[in-house]
């Protein structure tokens, strides 16, 4: 009894710890701009690249879901200094561990800084 005890609450914690999430500061963050709203000349300061994975399916994905992946590209230009980030790209990948579907989101742009 005394080996189950560690056993069952170290399942207890990983099943009902739940999942922490992050809050990303994007208040005066850079911007997510299109090609039409790019009106001024800009040089690129680097490509950018964020990654997060999330159990559930594809259709659990949630408008939330990549609201995030805007706003951690936006935190990534800003920690490097740019001015906007252009050319987004947001894809979804499906896996699946031991028996729960798990959905990887990845997001790139361009990091780009006006002259």
């Amino acid at each position: 009894m005394q080996k189950v005890m560690p056993v069952l609450l170290l399942l207890c914690a990983v099943f009902f710890g739940g999942c922490t999430s992050t809050r990303l500061n994007v208040v005066n963050a850079p911007p997510v701009l299109t090609q039409d709203e790019l009106l001024r000349p800009y040089y690129k300061v680097g490509n950018i690249q964020v990654r997060r994975s999330r159990y559930g399916s594809q259709a659990d994905l949630t408008p939330a879901d990549y609201s995030w992946a805007y706003d951690a590209l936006r935190a990534e230009a800003q920690k490097i200094g740019a001015d906007a980030v252009i050319l987004p790209e947001v894809s979804v990948e499906r896996n699946t561990y031991i028996f729960y579907p798990v959905s990887e989101m990845t997001a790139k742009g361009v990091a780009v800084k006006f002259r």
